[in-house]
């Protein structure tokens, strides 16, 4: 059964692969004068210059997909950003707006970690070993059939920003938790509520095991095995040689980054609470930050003041982010100007629904 439906990809025309940069975002700028407030396009924080520079807002996730349902007089939106993001966006807006993905290789690592047939499959065994006392939380950073699955079982989706506050309410419901589908952030958010390294469990959905070495009735948090191909490559050797080579840089990283990253930084947070920490900090001050690079760089622009350095040098920007570029940007755009639109993001209205469930019990503790 599909999860979602889409209209069928077509390639990118040779001709836009021709173009010059300019002749490129003079259709954009076009079709954004042309359609005005019948076009909104939201561009995630992780994007390039070439698009975020064409955004009608900036944000995260979940941020860009609220925003999006508050555009009521946006007929089209153009989700500069990954696949599940443009099925949050989906899910949120009026069944008469309709939502479009420039490419639709533009995926993340981390959703695809955890599939639906995976997971209930897994959530069987998991009820034979715990029986009825887990609840389950999802990452934003999930796909809309995750999200559906979590909200049929009653449980709901949690931001990078709140999943302290949604871990306490989940506790309020269940004995246990089954975290999907990035571990790091279960894991470091589980942790600075007060729950041990030794109560939390690894769900390994390849061979379908319970990584524990302790008593089943310990544990508290079952973590998904699953993360981001990009935070997870800022290491313990990273945060040394900044110590070594900037005794006075402050390091800050997101909390998809691993336990011991995390535990070595001087600060964790949200991808919008490292912009604020940085916008806050004084002039002259030092920062290592730990985050994807397009976002790194252009915080590194906009603030000449200060120090600023990836935590890894050798970082690449997110590659599934990075398929959205400039071309197809402005192929979307004139094809939805000229009435024949290119990937259409629709999530199927039962997994929609089950996906909103999971998306309200969050937004309500907003």
């Amino acid at each position: 059964m599909n999860l979602f439906e889409t209209i069928e990809q077509h390639t990118l025309p040779d001709r836009y692969k021709t173009m010059e940069r300019t002749e490129l975002e003079r259709i954009v700028l076009q079709v954004k004068e042309e359609m005005g407030e019948k076009l909104f396009l939201p561009g995630h924080h992780y994007q390039k210059d070439e698009v975020i520079q064409f955004a009608d807002a900036r944000g995260d996730s979940l941020k860009l997909a609220q925003l999006s349902a508050s555009q009521h007089e946006a007929e089209a939106i153009v989700f500069c950003g990954v696949h599940f993001m443009a099925e949050t966006a989906d899910i949120l807006t009026r069944e008469d707006q309709h939502v479009y993905l420039p490419d639709m290789r533009a995926g993340c690592s981390m959703a695809d970690m955890a599939n639906i047939q995976q997971t209930e499959k897994s959530w069987g065994r998991l009820m034979e070993l715990f029986d009825d006392t887990i609840l389950p939380l999802t990452y934003v950073n999930s796909t809309a059939a995750i999200k559906a699955f979590v909200g049929k079982n009653g449980g709901a989706t949690v931001t990078s920003s709140n999943a302290a506050d949604m871990l306490k309410w989940a506790f309020s419901q269940k004995e246990r938790i089954l975290f999907l589908p990035d571990q790091h952030l279960g894991r470091n958010t589980a942790y600075d509520l007060g729950i041990p390294l030794d109560q939390m469990a690894v769900w390994d959905p390849i061979i379908e095991e319970l990584l524990y070495d302790g008593p089943l009735e310990a544990v508290k948090v079952i973590l998904w095995k699953g993360h981001c191909s990009v935070h997870e490559n800022f290491r313990i050797a990273n945060v040394e040689q900044v110590r070594t080579d900037h005794p006075n840089m402050k390091i800050i990283v997101h909390p998809e980054c691993s336990r011991e990253v995390v535990e070595l930084s001087d600060l964790s947070g949200s991808t919008n609470a490292i912009i604020q920490a940085i916008e806050n900090a004084p002039p002259g001050s030092e920062w290592a930050i730990g985050t994807e690079m397009n976002l790194v760089n252009r915080i590194i622009q906009e603030h000449p003041e200060q120090h600023i350095i990836s935590l890894n040098p050798r970082m690449c920007p997110c590659l599934t982010m990075n398929r959205i570029d400039l071309l197809h940007l402005a192929w979307s755009l004139e094809s939805i100007a000229e009435g024949q639109p290119q990937n259409l993001i629709r999530v199927d209205s039962s997994v929609a629904s089950d996906a909103r469930k999971a998306l309200d019990r969050m937004l309500i503790r907003a």
